[in-house]
């Protein structure tokens, strides 16, 4: 028995015709038919009226434009899933590395100006980390983006195997890793607060000239700082102790970046080194401005380390 189609069918047909090539539409036309009519056919065998099967037949069918799509082989999403973990993973890479190594340039050149204040080195790190984090994913999106629609997705992906696992390190170079961070952090700590008494220089009283600026201590600046220390080595052993998801991985992730943040401030605002015992050491003031510049630079580097560190580990371990 064939099922005469109504022009609902028609409508339904021709909006999903418009929506493809030209070249498709006269084979896709011809599938399509048949296939609304073979499925009107066996829901009328079933006892249901003509109409209301051909009405239920393209509600099943869907929107036009959906089916459409299936037929190109055309996404309607903004990022498929053949290659939306290529894209998390390059977004995520680019967010970690870029973004903190800009952001630590523009900061250096900042505090390179004799005219900077803190809160300008502040205001243009963040301004450029910002304006840069959006460059970075519209650019990256856009590209994959591209890539997905002009059917070379293919070259993106790649075959996986076991061998891309990661391997897990062993207890023995654990309790390494962290036995190092902890004696580091005691002998730093130790040096920071005892240096006050073990200048090799000395004021006309004989008193030690501290090599740290007493600001630090006047402001407690010093002790915030040990206790970033102790909570980044807080966060190691957490690696090691929990599981690492990526919320986990971004607080341990804030955690270090914090410290870092901390020491490339007080570089910027010429709060290490003491005044008085640049004087008396005889350094002039582009020593004290290169020891500042280095600092900033290590701290930026510290930024991107941990950020990275943190993300991969998350990866790892979600």
């Amino acid at each position: 028995m064939t099922i005469a189609t109504t022009t609902l069918t028609d409508r339904y047909v021709e909006a999903t015709l418009r929506r493809l090539p030209a070249r498709q539409r006269p084979d896709i036309e011809q599938e399509l038919r048949a296939s609304i009519a073979d499925a009107i056919e066996d829901r009328v065998e079933t006892g249901t009226e003509s109409a209301e099967a051909e009405r239920a037949v393209l509600t099943d069918l869907g929107d036009p434009a959906r089916l459409a799509a299936g037929y190109a082989d055309r996404p309607l999403q903004l990022i498929g899933p053949a290659v939306f973990l290529d894209y998390t993973r390059l977004l995520t890479t680019l967010l970690a590395v870029v973004v903190p190594a800009v952001a630590g340039f523009t900061g250096l050149m900042r505090t390179l100006s004799s005219d900077s204040t803190a809160t300008d080195v502040i205001g243009a790190t963040l301004g450029a980390a910002i304006n840069t984090a959006v460059h970075v994913a519209f650019w990256t999106t856009l590209v994959f983006v591209l890539l997905e629609r002009t059917g070379t997705r293919a070259a993106l992906t790649r075959a996986w195997t076991p061998a891309a696992l990661p391997e897990q390190p062993s207890r023995r170079t654990r309790y390494a890793e962290l036995t190092a961070e902890t004696l580091l952090l005691v002998l730093i700590s130790t040096f920071i607060l005892l240096s006050p008494g073990l200048s090799p220089l000395q004021d006309a009283d004989g008193e030690p000239i501290a090599i740290f600026a007493p600001w630090l201590w006047q402001t407690g600046m010093v002790y915030l700082f040990i206790a970033l220390g102790i909570a980044n080595l807080a966060v190691s052993f957490a690696k090691y102790y929990i599981r690492w998801s990526v919320p986990r991985a971004l607080a341990g992730a804030l955690v270090n970046v914090g410290g870092a943040l901390v020491l490339v401030w007080l570089a910027a605002g010429d709060h290490i080194i003491n005044p008085a015992f640049a004087d008396a050491a005889g350094w002039g003031p582009d020593v004290v401005r290169w020891i500042n510049y280095g600092v900033v630079i290590a701290g930026a580097l510290s930024v991107v380390s941990a950020v990275l560190e943190s993300l991969n580990l998350a990866r790892r371990r979600s």
